[in-house]
């Protein structure tokens, strides 16, 4: 790899606020860049499975997480680095508003030099947006804003009310018509998983470029300013990775109920030298031969019925369990694994039933917020965000450690060669845990395997 600085246009979608219309513009924005004949690399900023599945598509490119908190420093410049190297446009999608969270979006870009794009929901107000925008842009020294993009805005007066408010140094980049037909689909977690609706999201993409070609404002049509990107200081981590699972095959559900898998991740079991092989517990009847298993989260609410009637499969996960190797089952998984769920039209079906327990949704109220996994062999930092509860479950192993608050965060189960809880893991965060999760090894001091991450905080 080369170790010289790479210019790279790009661009940070920001708001104020979540539900702006920050992915329908950054999936936009991806599509008519590559419908250009640009290679455009999207990233998420935080923990987020369905919008990269939507980016993704929209970019016809990888989408992976930026995330300073879960991921380092040092991995975030690595990935924006070697996408500048391919790439003609680095586009990053924001997380809630510009200001949320620790580390924010815009702590992310402003490390990164990334200048950031306002999106703003203008309906009801013209100079108010303006004023907000302006805020916005002035309420850090470090953060460079390149102009407000006015979103559902509704005449070319409305438009031009909002661009005489705003100062000179911050330009109108864009004037976006309110359109229905362009807004993606949502569920109780957030959007649609892109498999589903992939016909419609691509009559949905072709639809949002030719709204941004309606914009009496082209700054956001145009590339951006070049952004110089810098390889870490550090060794190539490829060269120091131990290959604890070489040899090992790691099999992965992955269908409709269960397909909130990091790319990341995959990629980090292939660093740690795992084959990675895919299987349905919706459709298929056997697992394929397998050192270990990976139960990822996903929607099994929603196809309880389908989950429970495949009984085949079902015992053939319980006799894996039985032979003590390594399964790792995350919220969604973890549900699978109980004895019975309840769905959210409130039938109950039987599940793995390798893990004691019962699982319920539980409507709109949930859990969410950045953890770090402290379990037998070490620490690892993730997150979790569900809407079901739990009851009846055994002692837990350990408990997530809350980012920001003292109460203990989520349980953590292990049994036999299972670690079971509600929380999303990062593997690269720490790849000594994720092997030993893998390899089903347990280790007796929290201290062995620490994450790097944590050391000296």
């Amino acid at each position: 790899m080369t170790t010289s600085v790479v210019h790279c246009p790009a661009l940070f979608l920001t708001a104020p606020a979540s539900n702006q219309g920050k992915t329908t513009i950054t999936a936009a924005l991806a599509r008519y860049f590559t419908n250009q004949g640009k290679v455009v690399r999207v990233f998420k900023t935080g923990p987020d499975y369905l919008d990269p599945q939507i980016l993704a598509q929209a970019s016809k490119q990888p989408v992976e997480q930026l995330d300073i908190w879960m991921a380092g420093e040092d991995y975030c410049q690595d990935k924006l680095y070697q996408a500048a190297q391919v790439a003609d446009l680095i586009l990053v999608e924001g997380a809630m508003g510009m200001f949320d969270g620790e580390p924010s979006s815009a702590d992310l870009a402003a490390r990164f030099g990334i200048p950031m794009a306002i999106v703003m929901d203008v309906k009801g107000m013209a100079q108010t947006a303006a004023a907000v925008a302006t805020g916005l842009a002035n309420f850090r020294d470090d953060v460079q804003v390149a102009g407000l993009i006015a979103n559902r805005c509704g005449s070319e007066r409305h438009a031009e009310l909002i661009r005489d408010a705003l100062p000179a140094n911050l330009p109108l980049l864009a004037t976006l018509k309110r359109n229905e037909e362009i807004t993606l689909p949502e569920r109780h977690l957030g959007l649609v998983q892109a498999d589903e609706v992939k016909d419609e999201l691509e009559v949905r993409f072709e639809a949002a470029v030719e709204w941004l070609k309606e914009t009496q404002d082209t700054g956001l049509l145009e590339l951006p300013s070049a952004v110089p990107f810098y390889p870490t200081n550090h060794v190539d981590a490829e060269q120091t990775i131990e290959q604890s699972l070489l040899g090992k095959t790691i099999a992965v559900a992955k269908d409709s109920a269960f397909s909130f898998i990091y790319d990341a991740n995959l990629i980090a079991l292939k660093s740690l030298g795992a084959n990675v092989v895919f299987f349905s517990p919706l459709h298929d009847q056997v697992l394929p031969d397998a050192d270990a298993l990976w139960l990822p989260g996903g929607y099994p609410e929603l196809h309880t019925k389908a989950l429970s009637e495949n009984t085949t499969m079902r015992q053939a996960i319980k006799d894996f369990f039985q032979t003590g190797k390594g399964i790792l089952a995350e919220c969604g998984g973890m549900l699978y694994s109980l004895d019975d769920l309840t769905d959210l039209d409130n039938q109950c079906y039987p599940m793995l039933g390798i893990l004691e327990g019962q699982g319920a949704m539980r409507g709109k109220r949930g859990c969410q917020g950045m953890q770090t996994a402290v379990i037998p062999q070490g620490e690892i930092r993730g997150h979790a965000h569900h809407r079901s509860r739990s009851a009846n479950t055994p002692e837990p192993v350990g408990y997530g450690r809350r980012q920001r608050h003292p109460a203990p965060g989520e349980a953590i189960y292990q049994q036999k060669g299972l670690t079971a809880s509600y929380l999303h893991l990062f593997f690269p965060s720490n790849l000594d845990v994720t092997a030993k999760i893998f390899l089903g090894q347990g280790s007796s001091s929290f201290d062995k395997g620490r994450s790097s991450l944590d050391k000296g905080q």
